[in-house]
């Protein structure tokens, strides 16, 4: 394909994206002409969600919420590193200013990134960027020598959002918000890719006291 071959194949793709907006936009308004409207002047979603960039994990679509009502973080494994200043920052502002009731840290049973992690080959950066759940691997190894490749994947997705909760918990700005007495709780869940169905590991915190990950379950 020539340039204007590329360039016009790209532009047909594109557009197809804006009828797709064009469309939702309407049935939307369609329901409810002021939706627009209203969601010009505020943004107060009782919501944050911290999970994964898979393309197959749509926050608002898979918790039936609208625009507005979640605040969204993503990232490659749902990772929640003391280091990353992007997600600390909409960890901060989810806290601080938009005063959101909950925190959901979600990952997903079939998690390339989990998966990656669990190889031995390096993959260049992101290897360093999983380096955490290599880790989380490391220490549950009794736990997850015992299970099939399968089960060991789909365990370590589970472990591995369990101590995001922690790394959540842990956050300065997270233990002082709790020590001044604001009111939210922090929730570990798990989507199943296969059946559409998110699942609660148990692991939700709502005060301080230095969470660690064992006293999450481990």
């Amino acid at each position: 394909m020539n340039s204007a071959g590329a360039k016009n194949h790209y532009a047909e793709e594109l557009s197809r994206l804006f009828t797709n907006n064009r469309r939702w936009a309407a049935e939307l308004m369609a329901r409810d002409l002021q939706f627009f409207e209203r969601l010009t002047h505020q943004q107060a979603p009782e919501f944050l969600w911290i999970g994964c960039s898979d393309s197959r994990v749509p926050a608002n679509e898979i918790i039936g919420l609208a625009p507005g009502e979640v605040f969204v973080h993503r990232n490659v494994a749902n990772l929640v590193l003391h280091s990353d200043m992007n997600c600390l920052s909409v960890l901060q502002y989810a806290v601080e200013v938009l005063k959101v009731r909950h925190i959901i840290v979600t990952g997903h049973y079939g998690c390339g990134g989990v998966r990656t992690a669990l190889d031995a080959q390096s993959r260049g950066l992101i290897s360093n960027w999983l380096r955490p759940i290599r880790e989380i691997a490391e220490q549950q190894r009794g736990e997850l020598a015992h299970l099939t490749p399968g089960e060991r994947e789909d365990r370590l997705c589970e472990l591995n959002v369990i101590h995001q909760v922690a790394n959540v918990a842990n956050t300065t700005f997270v233990q002082d918000a709790w020590m001044r007495g604001q009111a939210f709780a922090v929730h570990g869940l798990i989507y199943g890719i296969a059946d559409g169905c998110l699942r609660d590991l148990g692991v939700s915190v709502s005060e301080n006291g230095g969470i660690q990950a064992e006293m999450l379950g481990l």
